[in-house]
């Protein structure tokens, strides 16, 4: 949702003669770039437990961000006010940081461009409610909590009816609200407000002897329309999906061997495993197994791999990033060949580049860092079944749960939360306890089919780097020719 400027502006206490003397303040010692971020979120959740709603609550999360870059350091201060002293506090703090001990005389707005004269993009254009990505139908804010419970019992009620095996439900919904206002040197203003919903479940079964834990979630950015009978529905399917299978399940014989990722979920480990080594800190740094390689082939032809940030209503989607930044389609790589990496303005003017959009924040706690979005890949050509049948012995898996990876090396582990044995070109026995290790850019080259049934995940995925952030993920059915598969 985008509301008037004045909106913005009346809700933080602030002028636009404010704003600027604050960015004046924060370049006073001599810094070349600053910009302000003012956020203003109220969260509130509902957890039923035992049968009934139980538990919920609400927090309101206030203030104001600071940055300034003087070259290679940056400085960063946050206050929880927005009076004018504690935010001129906070400016004169960042520019202290950015400085380091040398403190030197001067002011006024400085030029970011680098020696050639380059500035990486100026976005002078307002917010248009029109382009806006996340409209609320029903604001969570004027909605009352008690509304919402009798959604979340009839969910308990279906999930106790569609398997006697069930043990215990926990659900949770969860919305926020977040007003955004930012501002910097250049005098670009941006805003808008960011709604978020997230309903979830989780279940264990067991019928004497085996238990299982199952988890399904759906999270959007929009209002409380989100929440429909076909909403509960889809969970409680997610939620109890081939549960015979999974109580038939057996840790499998490991080695090497081909692996078929099914379309969706398991995208999880598309954008752990490789997403973040396309951002663009880590390969600016050096850190990232892709530094040094744009425009090169990185896997075969055919294989396509995008971070999205303008699907309507998804949960990895924005308007803006957090500096002010339109958000785009970045295409990483196009067909095999890695055509960009994820840019901030910091890593978009080390690179000579635009910024991409995905500089990001947990909240104005934080300074922004590259960040994915909706990371996917896209589809191919290959039909599912075949993909499946040209494998002779090895494994599908269509479910991740934890993994770990090496950013800098690209090895990664991936335990299988559900799958199956593929034997001589059929799914059989269902595996359980069995882990995938690999490395990123190995299994990204060893990547030799891509089904035509691409989809991305609107499940609760949230991404940490030093700081939490939305995300989305999707996949085709994919094969990869050779992984480890942890088993017996």
């Amino acid at each position: 949702m985008i509301k008037d400027k004045q909106f913005y502006l009346d809700l933080f206490r602030t002028s636009e003669q404010t704003l600027e003397h604050l960015t004046e303040a924060a370049l006073a010692q001599g810094g070349d770039y600053a910009d302000l971020f003012f956020e203003n979120t109220t969260y509130s959740d509902l957890v039923l437990r035992d049968g009934k709603v139980s538990s919920g609550g609400f927090h309101v999360d206030f203030g104001v961000g600071i940055r300034v870059l003087k070259g290679e350091k940056t400085g960063y201060a946050y206050s929880e006010s927005t009076e004018p002293g504690a935010m001129a506090a906070a400016a004169r703090a960042a520019a202290a940081i950015a400085q380091g001990a040398q403190a030197t005389s001067g002011g006024g707005v400085r030029s970011i461009a680098d020696d050639n004269g380059y500035v990486p993009h100026l976005y002078k254009g307002k917010p248009n409610p029109a382009a806006d990505r996340y409209p609320i139908l029903q604001d969570w804010r004027q909605s009352e909590a008690a509304a919402f419970i009798p959604l979340m019992n009839r969910l308990d009620e279906r999930i106790q009816v569609a398997d006697k095996r069930v043990a215990k439900i926990i659900a949770m919904l969860s919305w926020q609200v977040s007003d955004i206002l930012m501002y910097n040197a250049f005098g670009e203003m941006k805003y808008e407000t960011r709604p978020m919903g997230t309903l979830a479940v989780s279940v264990i079964l067991t019928d004497g002897k085996n238990t299982v834990n199952t988890h399904a979630s759906r999270s959007f950015r929009c209002g409380a329309e989100m929440l429909t009978e076909a909403l509960a529905d889809e969970l409680v399917s997610a939620a109890l999906r081939n549960m015979d299978d999974r109580f038939a399940a057996k840790r499998p014989k490991g080695g090497k061997m081909p692996v078929v990722m099914g379309a969706g979920a398991s995208g999880i480990l598309l954008h752990e495993a490789m997403g973040h080594a396309f951002e663009a800190d880590f390969n600016r740094k050096g850190q990232s197994v892709f530094a040094g390689k744009m425009g090169q082939r990185i896997c075969r032809e055919g294989i396509t791999i995008v971070d999205d940030g303008t699907i309507k209503g998804n949960r990895g989607s924005l308007n803006y990033d957090d500096e002010g930044v339109p958000a785009q389609r970045t295409c990483m790589v196009e067909d095999g060949i890695l055509t960009s990496y994820l840019h901030d303005r910091i890593s978009a003017r080390w690179y000579g580049v635009a910024p991409t959009g995905n500089g990001r924040r947990e909240n104005f706690r934080y300074a922004p860092i590259p960040r994915m979005r909706a990371t996917y890949m896209e589809s191919g050509s290959a039909h599912p079944a075949d993909i499946i049948a040209s494998v002779k012995k090895g494994v599908f898996v269509d479910e991740f749960a934890n993994g770990q990876v090496k950013i800098g090396e690209g090895d990664f582990t991936f335990y299988v939360k559900s799958g199956y044995l593929i034997e001589n070109g059929k799914l059989t026995q269902p595996v359980k306890d069995i882990n995938i290790i690999g490395n990123g850019p190995q299994a990204l080259a060893d990547i030799t089919a891509v089904g035509n049934d691409g989809r991305i995940d609107d499940g609760a995925w949230t991404c940490g780097k030093q700081q939490s952030c939305p995300v989305s993920c999707g996949i085709p059915t994919v094969l990869v020719a050779s992984l480890t598969v942890g088993g017996n």
